[in-house]
């Protein structure tokens, strides 16, 4: 697309409070559902790679905690919470339309 926004799935591909990996040419990016907003961010955890998408969302919390170690990420920043893992994912604009989840693959910041 012309502005750099890539189309990976349905929005019902990806239900509320749940996450969902997609593969692109870029990498794994992981695509949560909270409280009608959507978040992507890298799949791999930094702490060992483990992906983030097998994990589950914080409790009451825009979070992610990767299923290997529990390393807790900030889902709108990236930045660890708690755990092992002390470098932050990478995060990445997302949006959806006309019922389509769309990403740029390109990391905020």
């Amino acid at each position: 697309m012309e502005d750099g926004f890539v189309r990976i799935a349905s929005l019902a591909e990806v239900p509320e409070g749940e996450l969902r990996c997609f593969e692109l040419e870029e990498g794994r990016v992981a695509v949560a559902h909270v409280e009608n907003e959507l978040f992507a961010f890298g799949d791999e955890c930094t702490h060992e790679g483990c992906s983030l998408a097998e994990g589950e969302l914080g409790e009451g919390e825009e979070t992610v905690v990767c299923p290997c170690h529990g390393s807790e990420f900030d889902l709108r920043t990236g930045e660890p919470l708690a755990g092992p893992a002390s470098d932050p994912l990478p995060v990445y604009p997302i949006r959806a339309r006309d019922g389509w989840v769309e990403v740029r693959p390109i990391p905020e910041g």
